[in-house]
């Protein structure tokens, strides 16, 4: 058979991230409790998560309105109870986490279960401080609990996708970096040529500062070009600014197409998937895997 020339590249599908090397119980109340937590294809997995991830945002909330002065102020008694309350329900959540998995290291050790982790103990580190004299120190720590954030991550699909491309392209992306750097090294040491330290450019560093801002369109304005020459220059970076800003862009993009470009016609197709690895548009009939092999149950 001739191989199609519209077909997608040769390109593994997308597999979702898979709980299955924390270590699945084989029965009781722990697999029933690991169904609920790890597994989102089932109808409480899946309630869970939703339930979840509105928890998340709401506790994001509770601490973002906190840090407002005249709410702290007029209503500290509430958001301290809700804070409590959030604090108490990932408290919750992370030894059922670490409860129903055969490898409770393994989970706790890793990337999530450290964001698991982050997410609470900054209120118990505050009991731990206690005293008028340490309670700027108590709202600075507060503030980490929006680590919180992070364990959407757990959810939510592209964010791992984005990742895989980000993690291909990250030599493309150094090497542009490179580019740039060397440009607003070249083009800062330009204008400390030609405009100098009387319009306030007083030393290369300091030029490749102005240089930066001005290629990413910032433009604080706190050193500016006198001359006409030195604003022809500036005129000219801040036009290659535009394009810079689009190149990583492209880079990301293009990525992704090429890595996830198949996965996503695979997982739009109907047919079973594959507990081990989550590969999706088997056939009714298959018996293995199309990718790893292992058997379909």
């Amino acid at each position: 058979m001739m191989p199609d020339d519209d077909a997608p590249p040769n390109v593994p599908p997308y597999v979702p991230q898979s709980p299955v090397e924390y270590g699945k119980p084989p029965s009781g109340w722990r697999r029933r409790m690991y169904d609920v937590i790890f597994e989102a294809d089932t109808p409480a997995g899946r309630r869970f998560d939703v339930a979840l991830v509105i928890a998340i945002l709401l506790s994001i909330l509770v601490v973002v309105l906190d840090s407002v002065p005249w709410l702290h102020h007029d209503h500290a008694g509430l958001l301290n109870a809700l804070e409590w309350g959030f604090t108490a329900l990932f408290t919750v959540e992370y030894a059922a986490r670490i409860a129903c998995v055969q490898r409770p290291w393994r989970y706790a050790t890793g990337f999530y279960g450290v964001i698991d982790l982050l997410a609470v103990l900054p209120s118990y580190f505050s009991l731990l401080m206690p005293g008028t004299e340490l309670l700027l120190d108590i709202r600075i720590l507060r503030l980490l609990r929006v680590f919180r954030i992070f364990k959407l991550t757990l959810y939510i699909e592209e964010y791992t996708r984005l990742g895989e491309a980000l993690a291909a392209s990250r030599r493309k992306i150094l090497v542009f970096l490179s580019v740039v750097l060397m440009a607003i090294l070249i083009l800062g040491t330009i204008m400390y040529v030609v405009e100098g330290p009387k319009n306030g450019y007083t030393s290369i560093p300091v030029a490749m500062y102005w240089a930066t801002v001005t290629m990413t369109t910032v433009g604080y304005g706190d050193i500016t070009p006198h001359t006409n020459l030195g604003k022809a220059i500036a005129s000219f970076m801040m036009l290659l600014g535009w394009g810079i800003l689009a190149v990583p862009t492209g880079i990301v993009t293009a990525e992704m197409t090429l890595r996830h470009g198949a996965g996503r016609q695979d997982s739009s197709r109907p047919g079973r998937t594959c507990a081990a690895c989550g590969s999706r548009g088997h056939d009714a009939d298959a018996r293995f895997c199309k990718d790893c092999g292992a058997a379909l149950s």
